[in-house]
């Protein structure tokens, strides 16, 4: 039996699923998760658990799934997404676009892949570019000392930080290449995805929902 506490989760994500049905035509969207499995709404449909292997539609099957995120493969891409987000089915050409939902801490919070490596991300409009600490920017291989110096102000005062490009950024079916990042060494308790990616994409904000789409 599922616990409680996770069941009450799903519950509420359904309801707020349906709200958004409308708006999520042709798409895949997370609303649970569990180690081998995943509950999904497939085009503002009603939720369904899916286990490891299944196919999801025709162009879509799940191929893994643990307590955090769900890779999807749609259309022979494969896609890593968590609770709450969502991958488009859209016709090819169509623009790419990722729905994110807000955590109860009133932010947008997202699951990005960054070089291949996963990497949870606070979106911050507020931040010139993607902003990693030096433990996350090692983890990712990024040799960030080669970057060019500069001097960040930090809850502790000044401390150095780096800037560098990151080779590949991507957050549901949205990927961007050779994106602006600041490597700080102090001072960075999470991730931000800051505008070196979000000025790159069109950002619409509907209630507890954020949709980005892919300019350039």
């Amino acid at each position: 039996m599922r616990p409680l506490a996770l069941v009450t989760r799903v519950t509420s994500l359904f309801l707020l699923a349906c709200i958004t049905a409308a708006a999520q035509a042709s798409d895949i969207g997370v609303v649970g998760l569990f180690p081998g499995k995943a509950v999904l709404v497939i085009d503002g449909s009603s939720p369904k658990t899916y286990a490891v292997g299944s196919k999801i539609t025709d162009d879509a099957k799940l191929v893994e799934a643990n307590s955090a995120t769900a890779t999807l493969e749609v259309k022979g891409k494969r896609q890593v997404i968590g609770i709450g987000e969502y991958v488009s089915r859209s016709a090819p050409g169509a623009s790419s676009s990722v729905t994110l939902k807000v955590n109860p801490q009133g932010h947008f919070v997202a699951q990005a892949q960054i070089n291949g490596a996963m990497m949870t991300m606070l979106v911050d409009t507020g931040a010139t570019m993607i902003a990693l600490s030096a433990s996350d920017a090692t983890r990712l291989g990024v040799d960030y000392k080669k970057g060019r110096m500069t001097m960040v102000n930090t809850a502790n005062g000044a401390a150095p930080a780096y800037m560098v490009k990151l080779n590949t950024v991507k957050i549901g079916d949205i990927e961007m290449n050779q994106v602006d990042a600041l490597v700080q060494e102090a001072g960075l308790p999470f991730a931000l995805l800051g505008m070196s990616f979000l000025n790159r994409t069109e950002m619409r904000r509907e209630g507890e929902m954020m949709v980005l789409t892919k300019r350039f």
